[in-house]
């Protein structure tokens, strides 16, 4: 495990920690709005200060780049992108299914490390660039799958904008159609995490930001997997919306978007 691994990892679990010991424990006012149906509570805040703490401390010339706010200006033109507690939502309701995602992109703009931990299983997922995908160690891959009939594919939904939300619906009904099944977790970084384990075929979402997809990008990739925007670019840090599959299923997920979010894709040129 290269060092840069290591500091993500020790970070995830610090913040894993902190996520287990306040499960189920929050206090109203420890809930914050951040904007319309978006919180933010004290927890998010603790877990992103371990975590930014840790990688400082190790890597001090590293930029920062964190959904809850936390910046280092860098100087050496890496950046560590960090979404403390991915299911926010899902934590507030006690709901078992949330994530810390850590994931280091490096000078050239390519994805050199990513972990996604999932607390309540104790579930490691990590990867390096060229290095292949693991889950608790073990080697991890994409599924084999080519059947409709069984496929499984995980989503997000729309909860603050609804302007595209016919072209959502329209590309869900086609999924369904086309598969046995949709899963909607609540978080971006299981979705991708379970999408590079096999566990789904494919997962897709429009709008999501770098902090939700950064880690889970990368372990699709390191386990065989393709990954793009709704548009086809491997950009995604352009674009925002991600496409995420196996030979098989991404072309079909990828034919979907295409035909479903051309509008939207024509009119708002940063997703």
């Amino acid at each position: 495990m290269n060092k840069e691994l290591e500091t993500a990892v020790k970070a995830a679990r610090a913040a894993g920690a902190i996520t287990i010991s306040r499960f189920g424990e929050l206090s109203r006012p420890e809930i914050v709005a951040k904007e319309y149906k978006d919180f933010v509570t004290e927890v998010d805040r603790q877990c992103e200060a371990t975590i930014t703490s840790i990688i400082i401390s190790e890597f001090p010339d590293d930029s920062l780049l964190c959904e809850e706010g936390t910046l280092n200006d860098g100087t050496s033109g890496r950046t560590w992108i960090v979404d403390p507690l991915d299911g926010t939502l899902n934590f507030i309701h006690s709901f078992p299914v949330f994530s810390i995602s850590i994931a280091l992109r490096g000078t050239a703009g390519d994805l050199l490390a990513g972990v996604v931990y999932q607390p309540v299983l104790d579930e490691l997922f990590t990867a390096v660039s060229g290095c292949g995908a693991l889950l608790n160690g073990e080697r991890i891959r994409v599924s084999d799958r080519d059947s409709k009939e069984i496929f499984m594919f995980a989503t997000g939904l729309p909860f603050k904008e609804y302007h595209y939300l016919d072209a959502y619906v329209a590309m869900m009904r086609e999924v369904i159609r086309d598969s046995a099944g949709i899963r909607r977790a609540g978080s971006a970084a299981i979705d991708l995490a379970y999408t590079a384990a096999g566990r789904f075929d494919g997962f897709w979402e429009y709008r999501l930001y770098p902090w939700d997809f950064a880690a889970g990008v990368l372990l699709v990739r390191e386990a065989g997997g393709i990954v793009t925007g709704f548009d086809g670019s491997s950009d995604l840090f352009g674009h925002s919306s991600i496409l995420a599959g196996n030979a098989v299923t991404h072309p079909m997920l990828l034919d979907m978007a295409q035909r479903n979010f051309n509008e939207e894709l024509r009119k708002d040129k940063r997703f």
